[in-house]
């Protein structure tokens, strides 16, 4: 079961920030957070159309059999590919373009799960646009979480409810490093934070 979702920042700001692999000033990034802002002028509308978009349009590489490798959100966004991770920088630079506050959560399943979380309406929500295929779920809820896998707590499973402002380096280590290729993930894919 999930836990209340937990800012480690107290400071909005942090979850509005770009960086090298959240690099929400690119124009691609623009571009496409101008055209899903054309759908609704609501930003809870706006945050599930740049859900929706990453989860159904950019696909997961596990589940296309995917060589490719990309982490920063504006390669992932180019290339239409990436693992969860890679998603989640997608729609947190997706979001933060718009000045939606976003961030960064963790599952530890049979390996480390990246998600995001948003701060809508006074108050943080966690969505996990991984992608439904494989078993998968996600769907896009402020009121209800609905995440893309259940954590199994007997199968040794944990949910990590903080939200960070900035991706794990643990993460960002390991995808700026991996080497392309059939199951590159496989490869020493962080199992925990």
């Amino acid at each position: 079961m999930s836990r209340v979702p937990s800012p480690t920042s107290v400071r909005l700001s942090d979850y509005l920030a770009a960086d090298t692999v959240v690099d929400h000033g690119h124009p691609a990034i623009h571009e496409r957070a101008d055209a899903l802002k054309t759908l609704t002028d609501d930003p809870a509308g706006y945050a599930e159309a740049a859900f929706l978009f990453v989860r159904d349009e950019v696909e997961h590489v596990i589940d296309a059999a995917d060589p490719r490798v990309t982490w920063r959100a504006s390669d992932v966004l180019r290339e239409r590919v990436g693992i969860c991770h890679a998603k989640a920088h997608l729609l947190a630079a997706l979001l933060r373009a718009q000045g939606i506050p976003a961030g960064f959560c963790y599952q530890e399943l049979s390996a480390l799960h990246g998600l995001n979380a948003v701060y809508l309406h006074g108050r943080w929500s966690r969505l996990d646009a991984r992608g439904n295929r494989t078993g998968a779920h996600g769907e896009f809820s402020l009121d209800v979480e609905q995440l893309a896998w259940p954590v199994d707590a007997a199968r040794g499973e944990r949910d990590h409810p903080e939200i960070h402002p900035a991706p794990a380096p643990v993460v960002v280590d390991f995808l700026m490093t991996a080497r392309p290729g059939p199951r590159w993930y496989e490869k020493g894919l962080p199992a925990a934070l």
